[in-house]
């Protein structure tokens, strides 16, 4: 069913790690044999994506933490960053919102990845962040895809950070130092996350900011915490599906979820026109009812319960239609829907993922990202700090109806999404077994993307590497489908046919992602991992 693979499953008995670059996860890989945890070797890799994919994330930016324990509860880490307080929709024009002083949100990072070590970790921070600090010291070789990002993206960087990456040409092989980012990766490992955000470095933030025009202050930083939260889940084909709540856009994929399992998927045959039809109308359902309901719940009541319920999707689905395609309002709200868009229902960048499994059996999966390359383009002078731009994100114009319109203190709706699937042991023990994690980057096509290679698995038994590797669409506004060209020319034409207006864009994009994964095999318990040849992404294991 699957061709032939462009990489191997990636296996060890120990534990396993897989992120978007080789050297972040050579870096969770050691953590680990060095005997730390999940925890411990996930937030190594983060901090170390700081220096090898200093455009994707950063101590800059805001993520999401999806963590099961072998001895506890699973549970959310939210740490996606909340809107300055001086940050109202008339401050904003869409240039503003995307680049610039203006454009970036309380960053979460550093206090979701002291939070995690604290709670959950085994090591010190010192300890987790040395590889991080050490690659920035001395420098590592740029990859393909650095260089090709740091090219495209060099407009962006205020002059701070043009100094950085623009100091000499961005080719494969060239050594990149970034000295500025080492030493404030030291100080925060050293004196923990009061130096970010209550300490020196927090104040040559805000006054930066400040001092070009932007929002942010010392006393937003200041206020800063993440929260530990409850995560949501789904059942489908009995297995238990689970991702972060609200202000996250998790619940988009459950309820794709939810309206495909009255259906055969199975027999419809994998990237069949069919297949593809059915799961795309799924997608337009769910995707208009995120764009409606999604915001942050200290701000707005959303109808959780009621959309996830079974006779909501049942209801649902009889708008599902089986011959011609729907049109879709986009991705995020646009405006007045016309009439004959999917509409929800009644109710009475760039970033990048990461994940690692222990040899007990804990799972550490976190979602980051700076928003667009390079955040906001804002590098904070002597800090190598590149601050986020996840204004960009929400809304800004007062007639908007949802609850992703701007707003002091709100959290945004966010669409990085890590997810987790559990099996029932097979004993009817108590409890559940975790089988994967798998997630990817990719903007608003995360929510489809990780979908898609969920199904893979589930569906048609592909391992995790199979699962990420297989071809994969995204939908935007109308009827519009960006689709790889492996899915057979028989079935685009058939979409076509549909109603469908099929973009190829080529065998693997970056456009519909760069999926991460790791699995416990539910027989021999070996630790699987498998990473996305779209990117830089590496899967290791012991």
């Amino acid at each position: 069913m699957f061709e032939n693979r462009l990489r191997p499953v990636v296996a060890g008995t120990h534990g396993a790690v897989a992120s978007a670059h080789p050297l972040a996860s050579q870096a969770g890989l050691d953590t680990l044999r060095n005997g730390g945890n999940a925890v411990d070797a996930v937030v190594s890799m983060a901090a170390t994506l700081n220096v090898v994919e200093p455009y994707m994330s950063g101590v800059g930016g805001v993520g999401f933490l999806l963590l099961h324990l072998t001895d506890g509860p699973t549970r959310v880490l939210n740490f996606s960053g909340n809107t300055p307080a001086a940050a109202t929709p008339d401050q904003f024009t869409p240039e503003l919102q995307d680049v610039g002083p203006k454009a970036c949100l309380i960053p979460g990072n550093v206090a979701g990845w002291f939070e995690a070590l604290d709670s959950h970790g085994t090591q010190s921070a010192t300890d987790v962040m040395s590889a991080a600090i050490c690659l920035a010291e001395q420098g590592f070789p740029l990859h393909p895809l650095n260089a090709q990002i740091i090219e495209k993206t060099l407009p962006r960087l205020n002059p701070a950070g043009r100094a950085i990456y623009g100091k000499q040409p961005p080719r494969v092989g060239a050594v990149l130092r970034q000295p500025e980012l080492a030493g404030t990766l030291r100080a925060i490992a050293q004196h923990g996350p009061d130096y970010f955000y209550r300490g020196p470095l927090a104040h040559r933030i805000a006054d930066h900011i400040q001092a070009e025009g932007g929002l942010l202050s010392r006393e937003d930083l200041a206020g800063y915490a993440p929260e530990w939260q409850e995560p949501i889940s789904v059942t489908y084909r009995g297995f238990e599906v689970m991702t972060c709540p609200p202000n996250c856009e998790g619940f988009q994929m459950l309820q794709t979820l939810q309206l495909l399992e009255a259906t055969d998927l199975r027999s419809l045959g994998h990237n069949s026109a069919e297949y593809i039809h059915l799961l795309s109308e799924a997608m337009k359902l769910a995707t208009a009812d995120r764009i409606h309901w999604c915001g942050d719940p200290k701000f707005h009541d959303i109808p959780l319960e009621r959309l996830l319920s079974e006779d909501y999707a049942a209801a649902r689905r009889q708008w599902m239609n089986p011959a011609v395609a729907s049109k879709s309002e986009g991705e995020r709200w646009s405006g007045s829907p016309t009439s004959d868009v999917v509409s929800p229902g009644k109710i009475d960048g760039l970033t990048t993922h990461l994940t690692a499994v222990d040899a007990v059996g804990n799972v550490a999966s976190i979602t980051q990202s700076l928003g667009n390359a390079f955040g906001c383009g804002v590098v904070v002078p002597g800090t190598g700090v590149a601050m986020n731009n996840f204004v960009f994100w929400t809304e800004i114009d007062p007639a908007c109806p949802t609850p992703n319109l701007i707003q002091p203190g709100k959290r945004w709706s966010c669409c990085m999404s890590p997810l987790q699937v559990f099996r029932t042991p097979a004993d009817g023990a108590v409890g559940r077994d975790f089988w994967f994690s798998i997630a990817t980057p990719g903007s608003y096509g995360i929510l489809q993307t990780t979908v898609q290679m969920l199904l893979n698995a589930v569906e048609f038994g592909a391992d995790v590497q199979q699962a990420i590797e297989a071809p994969r669409f995204r939908l935007y506004e109308g009827t519009r489908m960006q689709i790889e060209d492996r899915v057979t020319e028989a079935a685009r034409g058939e979409l076509t046919a549909r109603g469908h207006a099929v973009e190829p864009i080529g065998d693997y994009s970056m456009l519909v992602g760069g999926g991460q994964s790791v699995m416990i095999d539910p027989e021999s318990g070996a630790r699987l991992a498998g990473a996305d040849p779209r990117r830089d992404g590496y899967a290791l294991a012991y």
